[in-house]
């Protein structure tokens, strides 16, 4: 057997005490990675942070993971963040750090340029992702080979400064994001607004769009949480329109133009959005379930459109989330 050896720093906290942990009151959202739960720290209700020289075990029994080292016979912690074990592999996932994407991810971008046979997406990222021609769909659904024509069109399907909503489907050799649209679900975004936080507050689920029924708003609010940090929120649209059904407009999927969308449908846009700010402000991982529950709260409350006051904040967060601020 092997001692576990641990260096005990004045800086040593609980992670419930750096981030207040909504996934204790929305269980289901913490099993989406099976964490094991031990003598580390490691797990949804359990972890440490740790700092940069921090002796975390013995390399005999463990392997080093992302955001560790081996020194002499102890795996050491590289950067200040959180324990994670998968069994018998040991990383410290950063508490700040850029995005790191992965293969399957969905992320929401901004065109930066149009170039020969592909874009140039912002994606929020250490370096731009890339989206070629090959990788979208035609307007219509048309499934053929892109032409010459197409190429000389590039800028009437995507043009710089448009949003789009995009998958992960590969990387290239400098490590530049390969993103794919052909499924209807993804593409240019339209009638909404584009929110930026921590990427470390979105966690990889099985769906990353949501919907927001009515009373918020006419139609209700559609969510989508780019994994990459930025959320859209939306006017809502029926799931049949939103998964390229009855009334999905296939000839409309790179409009430039926004519908109309009445005085309650933006009221519920600007609530949505006001909830997310004020959830990541305080650090709380977001999950579809926390921001309607965060809603339905405002709504039973029947307060005024608009932030919160900092009192009815505390409410909120204490009551729905179950963290208490004014400590």
């Amino acid at each position: 057997m092997f001692s576990v050896k641990t260096v005990a720093l004045s800086s040593t906290q609980s992670f419930s005490d750096d981030i207040p942990a909504t996934h204790r009151k929305h269980q289901a959202e913490l099993d989406a990675m099976d964490l094991d739960e031990d003598e580390f720290g490691a797990g949804p209700s359990k972890r440490n942070i740790v700092t940069p020289g921090e002796v975390i075990t013995s390399s005999k029994e463990y392997m080093r993971g992302h955001g560790t080292y081996v020194e002499e016979v102890n795996v050491v912690s590289s950067v200040t963040g959180t324990i994670e074990r998968v069994n018998k592999l040991i990383s410290v996932k950063p508490v700040r750090s850029k995005y790191v994407p992965e293969v399957g991810d969905l992320v929401i971008g901004r065109i930066v340029e149009v170039g020969p046979q592909r874009w140039r997406v912002d994606a929020n990222g250490r370096q731009d992702a890339v989206l070629m021609l090959s990788s979208v769909n035609l307007p219509g659904g048309v499934q053929r080979r892109k032409i010459e024509s197409d190429a000389l069109k590039m800028r009437e399907f995507l043009a710089e400064g448009d949003l789009l909503v995009a998958e992960v489907q590969a990387f290239f050799g400098d490590g530049a994001m390969s993103l794919h649209t052909r499924s209807l679900k993804y593409g240019k975004l339209r009638n909404g607004q584009l929110l930026s936080v921590p990427p470390q507050l979105i966690r990889r689920l099985k769906s990353h769009f949501h919907h927001i029924p009515p009373p918020c708003g006419p139609t209700g609010v559609d969510v989508i949480l780019g994994l990459n940090g930025y959320v859209w929120v939306s006017n809502g649209t029926s799931q049949e329109k939103r998964e390229g059904g009855e009334g999905f407009d296939s000839e409309g999927v790179y409009s430039d133009k926004n519908d109309d969308i009445p005085p309650e449908g933006r009221q519920a846009i600007s609530t949505i959005t006001n909830l997310i700010k004020l959830l990541a402000q305080e650090g709380i991982p977001l999950t579809d379930t926390l921001i309607e529950d965060s809603f339905n709260w405002v709504n039973q409350n029947q307060l005024p459109p608009g932030p919160l006051a900092p009192n009815e904040t505390e409410r909120m967060l204490a009551e729905v989330v179950g963290v208490d601020i004014t400590a």
